[in-house]
């Protein structure tokens, strides 16, 4: 009786991933029995790899939000994962912003159409973190993401970025801007066009830091950033129409307020069309960030969005990135193992300095100062 006692007790502390003196290996060295994919912080969890695909499979569906098929190569990174797994890939609202995708992980909670995954701003990540709406899952190369570009309990993590950019069609504006204060001349009435709003877009939160940056602010103090947006349309300048290739090619938003990743892909999505699209990393105010990938935590289709995130983090993924001018988190990474593209590398501007980052707390006062700024000193 004790015996048996004994060997139950044993059973449950290995389920419970306890290891403790006198009880000796976990079933006599036999691995611990496998978990539900929607409780498993990593493939291991769920009996490995090839289990996890399984797991996935058998689900056949991957809920996502937010994802154009033209940003950072998401086109090509859907293709490839349904043909190499055979699962469908659903995109709603492909042109909603960070905010929108954390507003349908609590509207749709516990039900079938809710995001699997979320692809943020790592602000935005922060925040769904802190709502607990994220599933802690480690990737198979969590250990080669650099620190500051994740979540230490794996929560979210960076997988691309870029840096905050300046387009121009030179076949419409005489001289291209290279700089923020370039931004403000009387030539560009009407003409400076960003993506989305600092309140919800990750892109837009961005330019607003790197505008701060140009004009005396710092990662502590993003108030000067609206202030010069508060200065853009106060001259005419700042145009509302979100930038996208049509709206380029129809000479509605010549200059854009972009990721380099985006206005660089511009030059291959504008080929043909008579614009002459230029890009810019303003110098007087450089800033990059990453997008942080995040797994909701009542995701509809847990197994599919764990194999979803291990996918966007094999070398064969982040390769796809570069493609269309984002950089992979694990480059420097892939660069010493050998499995970087490097013809595709090649291609990324060149950015004087290391990129420095924000840390949250930092991160969490500039959005406060947005949310709360913004709307009264340039508008929605």
């Amino acid at each position: 009786m004790t015996r048996h006692h004994r060997a139950r007790t044993g059973a449950l502390l290995c389920v419970l991933g306890l290891v403790t003196p006198g009880l000796g290996a976990c079933g006599e060295g036999e691995p611990p029995r496998p978990v539900p994919p929607s409780r498993a912080a990593s493939a291991a969890d769920v009996g490995g790899s090839a289990a996890l695909v399984r797991a996935a499979k058998r689900e056949g569906r991957l809920n996502t939000i937010a994802l154009p098929r033209q940003w950072a190569n998401y086109g090509g990174l859907i293709d490839g994962f349904e043909k190499k797994y055979g699962i469908k890939v659903v995109v709603s609202e492909p042109n909603d912003h960070s905010e929108q995708e954390i507003d349908a992980v609590k509207r749709y909670r516990g039900g079938q159409r809710a995001p699997d995954v979320i692809d943020v701003g790592d602000s935005f990540a922060q925040s769904a973190a802190r709502q607990n709406l994220l599933a802690p899952y480690r990737v198979a190369p969590f250990d080669q993401i650099p620190p500051d570009q994740k979540d230490a309990a794996a929560r979210w993590y960076n997988n691309y970025g870029g840096y905050v950019s300046i387009g121009c069609d030179a076949s419409r504006v005489r001289t291209c801007p290279e700089s923020f204060a370039d931004l403000l001349r009387p030539e560009y009435k009407g003409l400076v066009a960003m993506y989305g709003q600092p309140t919800d877009a990750g892109s837009a939160f961005a330019a607003v830091y790197a505008a701060a940056l140009a004009n005396g602010g710092s990662f502590d103090d993003i108030r000067p950033g609206i202030d010069f947006f508060a200065r853009l349309k106060r001259v005419g300048n700042y145009n509302r129409t979100a930038p996208t290739p049509t709206t380029i090619a129809q000479g509605e938003t010549p200059i854009s307020i972009e990721w380099d990743y985006l206005n660089l892909a511009h030059l291959d999505q504008l080929r043909g069309t008579g614009v002459k699209w230029k890009v810019s990393i303003p110098f007087d105010g450089s800033f990059s960030q990453y997008y942080a990938q995040g797994i909701n935590k009542n995701a509809p289709h847990p197994a599919a969005a764990r194999l979803w995130e291990e996918y966007l983090f094999t070398p064969e993924s982040q390769n796809l990135r570069l493609v269309d001018y984002a950089r992979p988190v694990l480059l420097a990474a892939m660069a010493k193992n050998g499995t970087l593209d490097k013809t595709l590398a090649a291609r990324l501007p060149t950015v004087e300095g290391t990129p420095q980052f924000p840390t949250e707390a930092q991160l969490n006062k500039a959005v406060r100062t947005v949310q709360e700024n913004w709307a009264k000193a340039v508008g929605r």
